[in-house]
């Protein structure tokens, strides 16, 4: 048992594990391959339905019978991402050219996700069928073994066009991702007819044909300058914008209608697109919109925006374009999978792949189709010929005892135990040379083939049978003529599948937005104590000055067009835009602070909050938990920045305590073991926002800063301690670094 032991490195065992899952990933499920441009599960999914005689023009079958068949053969990663990949693959809104006709409902543009495969149907479309599956048959691509070994499938589909190009794709798979946009069927046609006439064209020179992206949603292109070096290297980004329409509606009322998205607005993120509109209403941000509604359909894409008569629409357009995803990017990334590895490649690149292939295909093809076609012949030949000597053949095969000895006769001229009616016979017997096969046909033939009408067809197609070998030959002998009949089919598959381009592509302008100028007032800020904010005017706050006092932890005046500043205990200040806020009726709930800062309340704790002005005019105070301490001039912390560091800590160190030095003579410093420290406001220093501190305190072994009280001097101050009153007016004033007097619980 002992020998059977392997010892290895731990490390060397998980880089090799790690590196098999990845590859594994990469090339078996995640990224397409650039002949046919499809991934695994797809390129599966489709053969599949082939072998299943889901046709085109046959009737639909269940999704699940399909789903089922191909988990069970060749994709046996589960049915959620085989179902997943047919329901995009017929859906018209997400790919150039859909490969399967769906029937039900399969989703929608606007994020409702398709039925259950028990309930909707599908089959191949025609340009599936006619364009990636056919000829099959003819040995054009290799075949391999299935998971199991049960089956054999397909490693690549014979693809006639770009695929990759024409449907575009998208995937992660580990430590790389693809992203490919969509492209129109006869642009892309059209250039790989060029490169086919000339290897040498360069990206510049195909981009003549290829424009750009067509997305099936349309939309606008607005970098068209960008374009050809996104297609040289085959990454970057493509900015696009929705299609905006001005409308009078009744009552003349304005009407901005959106009737193409960007492609990366497709789903959820047109509901978002709503609530992002809905949002600049509620911050004030635009007081133009007076309704809007999703009146999308089957029909297309229809957003309508009522606007105010007097509104500068083009101003209101470019707000949308500047704070929505009307205008996005969409990241190309032109990633796949050629020669069995991941490969960035520019549009030259993908074509040269896919031309490559065609000739490939093209060469196995009608070394096939020649290699019949001179089996034919060789039949055919020994048809005529046998023909010519009926009446010997006939009384070979009446006297021979069996096909074997008649069979022997018509290939060797064997004619020992044969019955011939004369000398003669058996001698013209004798010189007869069949080949194997045509003797095998010649004994299959049957008698009405020796009618005179029949002797000429046969005749006729061994003429076509000989032109046939002669273009096949030459097909395969001269480039040039592969070549054009790659061009033909990629002709006709153009003429039948083409359809107009819908994305438009030019040089937009940069979308400029002038935000309305917001008449300066003071506001009061409130937050309480769960961390949800709002601000509302003077008047309301007064009205109802105990409630919100009581209600809220933090309460203070700032100015609506300044900020708010967030102290936290892992040392960062956080800076809110009052603007950011909602601004309204007392009673309103707010928003979370997290939602309008970096402020993440699961990882830090908010310890004080106050404004921008009250920064700029104090100095502020800095108490940590290990009893560092110093002050800090406010305007250090005058930043346009969302999140940083307001001090620097120590490790394991944290702030208790920050505020704002205004009138406070002492500070009193209690621990959690109950040891008091009064000091007097000059003791601290100051500092600069990046130094640690000094120290305020000397703490024993375990014990830390719990709680920091200023005292103003003019009032007596009280606290609750170790159920007593104790009166830090009273206590005596020590020197900081002291070790402090002990209250005993």
């Amino acid at each position: 048992m002992e020998d059977r032991i392997i010892r290895t490195e731990y490390s060397e065992v998980m880089q090799k594990s790690y590196i098999d899952y990845a590859m594994s990933v990469i090339v078996a499920r995640a990224l397409p391959d650039v002949r046919d441009g499809l991934k695994p599960v797809q390129r599966r999914t489709l053969y599949d339905m082939h072998e299943l005689g889901i046709r085109y023009d046959k009737p639909y079958r269940k999704s699940a019978r399909i789903v089922g068949d191909t988990m069970g053969k060749y994709h046996p990663h589960g049915d959620s991402s085989i179902y997943d990949a047919l329901v995009v693959m017929s859906q018209d809104f997400k790919k150039g050219l859909p490969l399967i006709d769906g029937h039900g409902n399969f989703g929608n543009i606007e994020g409702d996700g398709a039925a259950a495969m028990r309930y909707t149907e599908a089959r191949l479309q025609k340009v599936a069928q006619e364009g990636l599956l056919a000829d099959l048959d003819k040995d054009v691509v290799d075949f391999v073994p299935n998971f199991d070994e049960t089956e054999k499938e397909p490693s690549v589909l014979p693809a006639k066009f770009p695929n990759l190009l024409v449907n575009g794709t998208e995937g992660i798979a580990v430590g790389m991702a693809t992203n490919i946009p969509p492209h129109n069927l006869a642009e892309v046609i059209d250039a790989t007819k060029a490169y086919l006439k000339d290897s040498t064209i360069t990206t510049e020179e195909l981009m003549k044909y290829v424009k750009g992206p067509d997305f099936p949603t349309g939309g606008i292109i607005i970098n068209k300058d960008e374009l050809p070096e996104i297609y040289r290297t085959g990454m970057g980004k493509v900015k696009i914008r929705g299609k905006v329409e001005v409308e009078r509606g009744k009552g003349g009322k304005l009407l901005l209608v959106i009737t193409e998205i960007p492609y990366t607005m497709i789903g959820a993120n047109i509901s978002k697109f709503l609530q992002d509109v809905a949002t600049l209403v509620e911050n004030k941000t635009t007081t133009d919109v007076v309704d809007i509604s999703n009146q999308s359909s089957k029909e297309g894409i229809r957003i309508v925006i009522e606007l105010k008569k007097d509104t500068d629409v083009d101003n209101f357009t470019n707000m949308l374009f500047k704070k929505t995803r009307l205008e996005d990017t969409f990241g190309v990334n032109m990633l796949a999978i050629a020669g069995g590895r991941p490969e960035t490649m520019g549009l030259r690149d993908i074509i040269r792949h896919n031309v490559e292939f065609q000739f490939e295909v093209a060469k196995r093809k009608y070394t096939t189709l020649l290699n019949k076609e001179r089996e034919r012949k060789e039949v055919q030949e020994g048809l005529i010929k046998a023909c010519n000597v009926i009446d010997l053949i006939i009384e070979i095969l009446r006297g021979s005892k069996d096909k074997a000895m008649a069979k022997a006769c018509l290939v060797e001229g064997e004619t020992k135990g044969i019955k011939f009616k004369s000398k003669e016979s058996e001698i013209m017997a004798q010189m007869l040379k069949f080949t194997e096969r045509q003797a095998d046909a010649i004994l299959e033939l049957k008698l009405y083939r020796l009618i005179g009408l029949e002797i000429d067809a046969l005749r006729n197609d061994y003429k076509t049978t000989t032109e046939n070998i002669y273009r096949y030959e030459d097909i395969l002998d001269r480039r040039d003529s592969m070549a054009q009949v790659i061009s033909n089919e990629l002709e006709t598959i153009k003429k039948e599948f083409k359809r107009e381009r819908r994305t438009v592509i030019e040089n937009g302008k940069e979308a400029v937005f002038e935000a309305k100028k917001v008449e300066e007032m003071d506001v009061i800020f409130l937050m309480d104590r769960f961390g949800y904010c709002k601000t509302i005017d003077l008047p309301t706050y007064e009205r109802n000055k105990e409630a919100a006092d009581t209600e809220n932890k933090y309460v203070f005046v700032c100015k609506n067009s300044g900020r708010i500043c967030a102290f936290t205990d892992k040392g960062n200040l956080h800076t809110i835009k009052v603007a950011d806020l909602p601004f309204g009726k007392f009673r309103d709930k707010g928003i979370p602070i997290d939602n309008v800062s970096g402020y993440n309340s699961s990882e830090e704790n908010i310890v004080y909050v106050t404004s921008q002005t009250e920064c700029n005019l104090y100095r502020m105070i800095f108490v940590t938990k290990q009893a560092n301490m110093k002050i800090v001039d406010g305007g250090e912390f005058d930043v346009a920045k969302r999140v940083v560091a307001a001090t620097k800590l120590v490790d394991e160190d944290e702030v208790v305590n920050v505020c704002a030095f205004k009138e406070q003579k002492h500070l009193v410093l209690r621990t959690k073991e109950g040891f008091f420290l009064k000091m007097a406001m000059e003791d601290i220093p100051q500092k600069k926002k990046t130094a640690v501190g000094v120290r305020g305190m000397k703490l024993s072994a375990g014990d830390y800063i719990e709680e920091v009280y200023y005292l103003s001097g003019t009032e007596e101050t009280e606290i609750d301690y170790a159920e007593r009153k104790v009166n830090l007016s009273k206590m005596k004033t020590g020197k900081r670094d002291g070790k402090g007097t002990k209250i005993r619980k």
